[in-house]
């Protein structure tokens, strides 16, 4: 009686169903360390005008080294084409890990948008330039090689993430992010941050726009970086994140995994409400 009544409420969202927008990124479908069975929950629970899929959707970088899709990457792909085939509107905007798909730039495939960056007007009138955010990146511009050996690292250290979690499942704990854990207190992994928070914000004062909405980093966040509004989906291997906008221009940062509840908030009146990540 006990576990079923904490079921029910460990169940139980933590934000709105119904939904203007949702921003998710980094999904890595084809890496044994996407966190699929929780993206599908959180996909067949809302409902959206807009879906944008902000990049590294399909870890085609994983894919040439071993190949895996299990049925849950399968039944994410699905949702995701079957939101599209009925009213919503989805956008891909591909990534580094799934670049492949930038040569298909302006097509439309199974009613999914295909583009290299899009400006998202909220009901309150600001305007966010949504993209992947690989191209403030050094080592993926400048050194393709560099990029590739750092993610193979990354992959180690997310596979060992992995095997934490299921250890934890197995005792009856919640998710919980090692990788996150160790790249938020790793001097240089913050410092990589911090510069590229500040390139994407600069970014978005040259393109006019009062925000910028991105992923590539695997860090959720939500803040005021000089007066430009910096959102970051977040992921699913790490943080089990995306950016949800309601229809009086709220934007909500959520976590959705065992639990499910709300990050930060950014409020139509552009006051942030932003408590930091725990």
């Amino acid at each position: 009686m006990t576990s079923s009544v904490y079921a029910e409420k460990t169940d139980r969202l933590a934000f709105k169903r119904h939904v203007r927008s949702i921003w998710i990124s980094d999904v890595h479908l084809g890496f044994s360390g996407c966190s699929a069975d929780h993206l599908l929950k959180f996909l067949r629970r809302m409902r959206c005008e807009n879906l944008y899929l902000v990049g590294d959707i399909v870890d085609f970088w994983a894919l040439k080294k071993r190949r895996y899709w299990s049925q849950d990457h399968n039944n994410v792909i699905r949702s995701i084409l079957g939101k599209a085939k009925h009213d919503t509107r989805v956008v891909f905007i591909p990534g580094n890990h799934d670049e492949v798909m930038r040569g298909y730039l302006g097509l439309a495939l199974g009613n999914v948008e295909i583009a290299n960056e899009m400006v998202h007007e909220t009901p309150d009138g600001r305007r966010l330039l949504v993209l992947h955010g690989d191209q403030f990146d050094g080592a993926v511009v400048n050194s393709r090689l560099l990029g590739i050996i750092g993610a193979g690292l990354y992959d180690g250290l997310l596979k060992l993430n992995g095997w934490v979690n299921r250890l934890r499942a197995a005792l009856g704990l919640e998710y919980w992010s090692l990788a996150a854990f160790l790249k938020n207190r790793v001097k240089n992994a913050v410092q990589y941050i911090s510069n590229f928070e500040q390139a994407v914000a600069r970014a978005a004062q040259h393109h006019d726009v009062d925000g910028l909405i991105c992923g590539h980093i695997h860090r959720p966040e939500i803040s005021d970086i000089d007066g430009v509004t910096y959102l970051n989906c977040g992921d699913w291997v790490e943080s089990c994140t995306a950016l949800i906008e309601h229809f009086d221009g709220t934007i909500e940062l959520v976590h959705c995994a065992d639990r499910s509840s709300v990050l930060k908030r950014l409020a139509p009146s552009a006051c942030l409400d932003a408590p930091k990540l725990a």
